[in-house]
This record gives C-alpha cells, sequence and structure tokens, in this order.
C-alpha cells in the first residue's frame, strides 16, 4: 500500500516541509512540500538523503557498553540502570560539578531532546555545561541580551520586504539561513532583485551568496570588525543616523568609535576608504535594509564586537523593527517564556577563569577542565547528540582527555570520534520514526509559521525515543538521591502533551489537534514591529552602548595591517556542520575536504595546483589536497569543518577566543603551509573560476 506523508525536514535551521511517498514501511520517494507557507516546496540534498540516514547499516539500535574485546550490545534496562549508577556514584565522591555536559547542535533539532533533555540535564545540576552555541554562536546571543534584555530575542531580517541586504560573513546559498531561518533563499534573492532591491557581501571568500550579489568585497579575515566600527562612525559623523526614540547610549557610542576611521580601516580590511563610505551611505540611504552577520563573523577573535556593531548599524538607521529591517518574531511557541533571559559572569571555569553566559562554559576550556586535577574536576561526563572532538577546537586533545574520564555516556545513533570513548552509547531513533516540531527554529524565521509533524515510520518494538531515554535516565537518577527535591513532573509527560500545553498558551492559542488537521503547516503572517513593548529589559528601552562590548573596542583598535596565511571554514549544500558527512548519496564526486588557495600564494609557496599539502598552526597539522582557486582573497585559505578526512578544527587554538563572549575562534586561524607530495590516487583537482 501506497500513502502521502507529510513531514518537517530537521537536517538544518531551514525547516523544510516534505512530502513523503511510503510504502511496504519504506520511504520510496521525497519531495519538497509546496503548500509549506515557509519553505514552499523548497527541497536540497540532504532531505533526499533521510531515507538513506534511516537505513544506515551503521546506525546503533540498542544499547552498547564498550568493553576490552570491544562494544557489546545491552539491554535498555540494563544500560539506564549503568548510566544512571555511575553518574550517581561520580557525585557521591566527587561533588556534583565532577559531571560534565555536552549538548551538540541536534538537540534543538529534536523536540523530544528539548523538552525531556534540558529536563534530565538540569537535574545533574552541574556548572560544567557546555554546549555547541561556543562554538559559533554565542557573540549572538550574549549582544541579544545585553541589548534587548533576552539571548534569543534575535531580530531577524525582513528578507522577503527589505530593499538593501548587506551580509558579512554569511553563507545563505549554502546554509539555508543561520540563526535565520529561510528556506529557499535562492528564490528570495532574485525575488529582492525583482524589486529593485541590492544585495551586498562581504567575505573572504566568494562565496555561493556572494556570486549572486550584486556586489561583493573580500575582506582579510578576523578584520570584519574594523569595517563596521568604520561604517558605524561615518554614518554618525555624518547625521544620517535616525533611530527609534527608546534608544539610549548614541552619544556614548559615537565617542567610543570616533577613532574608527575608513581610513584607519582600509589597510587592515582590504577595502579602501572611500568604499567603506560608500557602504555605509547607501545602506543608511535605502529605503529600507538589514545588516546580518554570521559564522564569518562571530567565529573571530572580535565576534561580540562584530554582532553589537551590525545591531548598531541596523538600530541607527532606524532599521530595526520595522518592516524591510530587522524583526522579532512571534511565533506560537513563546520561547522567550521557556528559556533563560540570560546571564552573563555568575560563575567561572575552574582552570581559565572564564565567564558562563546563561549557565554555559565556553566549550574551550572543556579539555583542560577535564585534564586538570582538583576540586570539581570533571571525571564523567554526558554528551547528547554532539561530536566536539570534530567540531571544537583541537579536538585531538579534547579526544585525549575523554579517554581519561571515569566515565561517559552518549546519546546518540553511531559510534563517532567523540562517542568512541564513551563506556554506554544510547541510541535514538530518527526523524522518520519521532513527531517533530522546531520550537526554536521558528523563532528564527523570516515569516511566521508552525507545522506539526506526526511520526511517518512506527517505532521498532526495541526502539526508545530520545524523551524516552531522558525520562528513564532522570527517573533512576532520581532513586539515587532519596531526599533531595527533583521535580519530574515534566519528564513524565510525552513531548506531544507537553507541545500542546505551550502551543495553547503561546501568542496565537493553537493545539496540536489543530495543526494536525493542516499537516502542511499553518502560516502566521510576516514578521511586525512589536518594540518597545516587546523588549525584556527593565526599562523597555535599549542602551545601545553596553560596557562590557565597549571595553573590548580597545583589542580591536590594536588590528594592524597584516601578512602571512589566515585559514577559514566552509560549508557545503550537502553537508551541515559535522553532520552527514559519511552519507554515500551526499558525498559522491570530487572530494570536497580539500583546501583552496589563491593561485599567487600558491606560486610563492612553490606548490603545485593539486598536490598534497600539509597545513600546520599553533596546535596541530593535517595533510590534504590543495586546490588553485581565485574564489579566496591572496592571503587566505579555506578548509570545510566537520570532515573527517581533514578536520579545520584540529588546527583551531582553544587558548585563543573572542575576547568579550568566549567563543571559539575558527577563522582567521594562522597557518603555514607546505608541500609533501604530488596529489594523492584518486583525487582530481581543478582551478576554481
Amino acid at each position: 500500500m501506497t500513502t502521502t506523508r507529510f513531514a518537517t525536514c530537521n537536517l538544518c535551521e531551514a525547516c523544510c516541509g516534505l512530502e513523503l511517498t511510503v510504502e511496504g514501511g519504506r520511504v520510496e520517494a521525497v519531495r519538497g512540500d509546496s503548500r509549506d507557507p515557509l519553505s514552499r516546496g523548497h527541497l536540497c540534498p540532504k532531505a533526499v538523503a533521510l531515507p538513506d540516514v534511516h537505513a544506515d547499516g551503521e546506525r546503533l539500535r540498542t544499547p552498547v557498553r564498550r568493553t576490552a574485546d570491544g562494544w557489546e550490545a545491552i539491554s535498555w534496562e540494563a544500560a539506564f540502570d549503568l548510566v544512571a549508577t555511575r553518574l550517581a556514584d561520580v557525585r557521591d565522591r566527587h561533588g556534583r560539578d565532577a559531571v560534565g555536559v555536552y549538548l551538540g547542535n541536534p538537540t534543538v533539532h529534536s523536540l523530544g531532546a528539548l523538552t525531556h533533555g534540558t529536563g534530565f540535564m538540569g537535574m545533574l545540576r552541574t556548572r560544567n555545561r557546555f554546549s555547541a552555541t561556543s562554538v559559533d554562536q554565542l557573540p549572538h546571543h550574549l549582544v541579544a541580551y545585553l541589548l534587548y534584555g533576552h539571548q534569543l530575542m534575535l531580530p531577524i531580517p525582513d528578507l522577503d520586504r527589505t530593499d538593501h541586504f548587506l551580509v558579512i560573513g554569511g553563507n545563505p546559498m549554502a546554509s539555508n539561513g543561520s540563526l535565520m531561518t529561510v528556506p529557499d533563499f535562492a528564490r528570495r534573492r532574485r525575488a529582492l532583485a525583482e524589486r529593485g532591491g541590492r544585495m551586498v557581501v562581504v567575505d573572504p571568500r566568494r562565496t555561493e551568496t556572494a556570486k549572486v550579489a550584486d556586489e561583493h568585497h573580500f575582506v582579510r579575515p578576523g578584520t570584519d570588525a574594523a569595517l563596521l566600527l568604520a561604517m558605524v562612525r561615518t554614518i554618525l559623523a555624518e547625521d544620517s543616523a535616525d533611530p527609534p526614540s527608546y534608544v539610549d547610549g548614541i552619544d556614548v557610542v559615537r565617542d567610543a568609535v570616533e577613532g574608527f576611521t575608513p581610513e584607519w580601516a582600509a589597510p587592515i580590511t582590504g577595502i579602501d576608504a572611500s568604499t567603506t563610505e560608500r557602504l555605509a551611505r547607501e545602506f543608511a540611504g535605502a529605503r529600507s535594509a538589514v545588516c546580518y552577520g554570521r559564522t564569518g563573523v562571530s567565529m573571530q577573535q572580535h565576534g561580540a564586537v562584530c554582532q553589537w556593531a551590525i545591531q548598531v548599524l541596523n538600530v541607527l538607521t532606524g532599521n530595526i523593527d520595522r518592516p524591510g529591517g530587522a524583526l522579532v518574531t512571534k511565533p506560537a511557541v513563546d520561547v522567550l517564556k521557556m528559556v533563560s533571559p540570560g546571564h552573563f559572569g555568575a560563575w567561572r571555569s575552574r582552570v581559565r577563569g572564564l565567564p558562563e553566559f546563561a549557565g554555559e562554559l565556553p566549550v574551550a576550556v572543556l579539555a583542560e577542565e577535564i585534564e586538570t586535577p582538583g576540586d570539581k574536576q570533571i571525571k564523567a561526563f554526558v554528551v547528547n547528540a554532539g561530536n566536539p572532538v570534530l567540531s571544537t577546537p583541537d579536538g585531538p586533545r579534547l579526544a585525549r582527555a575523554l579517554a581519561g574520564l571515569d566515565f561517559m555516556v552518549a546519546i546518540d545513533v553511531k559510534v563517532n570520534e567523540t562517542t568512541r570513548h564513551a563506556d554506554v552509547i544510547l541510541p535514538p531513533t530518527p526523524l522518520l520514526e519521532r513527531d517533530h516540531y522546531d520550537i526554536i527554529f521558528n523563532a528564527f524565521a523570516v515569516r511566521d509559521t508552525a507545522r506539526f509533524a506526526p511520526a511517518v515510520l512506527p517505532k521498532p518494538e526495541e526502539a526508545r525515543h530520545d524523551w524516552e531515554i531522558f525520562r528513564e535516565l532522570g527517573l533512576r537518577y532520581r532513586k539515587r538521591f532519596k531526599g533531595k527535591r527533583f521535580d519530574t513532573l515534566r519528564l513524565r509527560l510525552s513531548p506531544r502533551v507537553l507541545l500542546d500545553v505551550l502551543l495553547r498558551t503561546g501568542p496565537h492559542r493553537l493545539s496540536v489537534r489543530k495543526l494536525r488537521k493542516n499537516p502542511n503547516g499553518v502560516d502566521l503572517g510576516p514578521l511586525k514591529p512589536s518594540f518597545p513593548q516587546r523588549l525584556r529589559t527593565e526599562d523597555k528601552r535599549i542602551d545601545l552602548a553596553p560596557k562590557l562590548v565597549l571595553d573590548g573596542l580597545g583589542a580591536v583598535r590594536e588590528l594592524r595591517a597584516g601578512d602571512g596565511l589566515l585559514l577559514i571554514g566552509r560549508r557545503h549544500l550537502r553537508a551541515n556542520n559535522s553532520w552527514m558527512n559519511d552519507v554515500d548519496r551526499l558525498t559522491r564526486g570530487k572530494a570536497r575536504h580539500h583546501l583552496l588557495m589563491h593561485p599567487r600564494d600558491l606560486a610563492e609557496h612553490g606548490i603545485t595546483d593539486g598536490a598534497e599539502v600539509r597545513v600546520r598552526s599553533a596546535v596541530g597539522e593535517v595533510r590534504v589536497p590543495v586546490t588553485s582557486s581565485d574564489e579566496v582573497m591572496p592571503g587566505v585559505v579555506s578548509l570545510p569543518h566537520g570532515y573527517r578526512a581533514a578536520s579545520a578544527n584540529d588546527l583551531t587554538d582553544p587558548a585563543v577566543l573572542d575576547g568579550v563572549s568566549g567563543n571559539a575562534v575558527l577563522n582567521g586561524v594562522p597557518v603555514r603551509v607546505e608541500a609533501v607530495g604530488p596529489a594523492p590516487r584518486g583525487v582530481t583537482s581543478s582551478s576554481a573560476s
């Protein structure tokens, strides 16, 4: 029997609606759902591979325990008891902070992980909490907290109505948006052009997005803050600012950026002063405009200053909270009520003394917190849906640290670079076997919509959903601490029940029942102005000059014109960070893990196109084929992150962080490149145009 089922893809932030053909208990075809009000039929290669992920022979179906002879299957009951007992024992012997936690990116792509995983992690009551947030997006949340009063109050580009879209270090053509849920960016980009709008991209690489822009400017990695501050200064110096009435601190900002002239920035950024001034004037003079910056500006030493300056540009030009500018969403589930507004520096890491944000420490300190003896040293570790050995700074060092733990448990579907160090792996069901609702990414979308997708395929009897795993771990962990109060009510209810409560109490008064009657999703309309009423600051005003960020301007003043090679990352449409890089359908064809290097730099280093090179940094080295490409600016080399063949993060130094937020620095890494031999057999190379 053949049936048609509808689902929502959870492999990236785009939340694309899917129409699936199911026959004989298998998904035989995947198409974009043309009736989805957000994705409108868009489909990328990752979604087509969902059936491959489900059928993957290497995917774990039942728990396994690591033994001296390899992995051994064990029952769910035995696994739950073992994990709860070992975690409780570590807490009894060494205190609650001796248990560390890491939440990988897929945590927020799962309804059950959000409703139940966070509940279980909270029961551990440890201050040694880490997540993928401090790899690539912590500056966004810190700036949102400082300016707007809540870490998740991120103004989103009103892409469907803007007249001028300025992109700094973002590549939505490959990512489908990131902290800006925007499926089918290509069609939206064409619509921008058709209504006479412009898109300008600033990036050290001619990315997929830069190729379809009206204008692209190369910028030296790590110097975006100089460009942005020079643009802010230009707008203030020329009296072209028109901020809303509820904004304070403009004169303080004016004084703070006075020295950051376009002439000062030019030799540092590689963008001449006249161009910087023109970019600022055109942005300020557009009928509507919005500036958006993503990983290229967050994953560098001045990430928080960059994200602050981006918000300042939007605010000063009156493009905050206006159609065509940047607006906050009004999703069906009010995540601002679910999640703490945030706090900064309530405690600090034990070894290096780095501040927490919203209850999490920077992941760059994880290895040292495991390695360094003393009170509160991490002895046991819980990792959910993450591969920090592959995706965080200096992976080899972290791998060695994990190998020395007393106990580790991973909630994951595969044995990978991180989970292979676990004592127990608990595999949850894949997307096709569980209900899905995007709680987080609906809050970052360019349009307000809501869509509930029931499980497409039945869950095998022996399988467990992630929420069932967290529920059982939580209930067993609680039994070990009689007399201590643990709230387990949330763990006992199903995600569907909890979601229904959140929908019914949300601003649109929806319900799971209503959404099930609309399997293609419900359109809640375009983003709407809501400031200052919805601001979460105490006085409902925006202080544009938070001292924490202004103190970081001193480091930007120390920037100088540089030489030498700087490493940047690279994203591909067929992968999502460290996900999907082992799916055959998505990895066919020419290898994608090669290093991109400008022809001039190849000649200066005596390296031939296609040769195998050694890339060295302060902390490590990788060997990889090199490809000549004028898509990177001279002095810049590019290597994708998350690839097992050559992980760029093995070259990143955990000692080098964004000085304000503590975010990892994965862009602008100084490296040396030297040839070690001809191209490996089977690897071909061609110059990029």
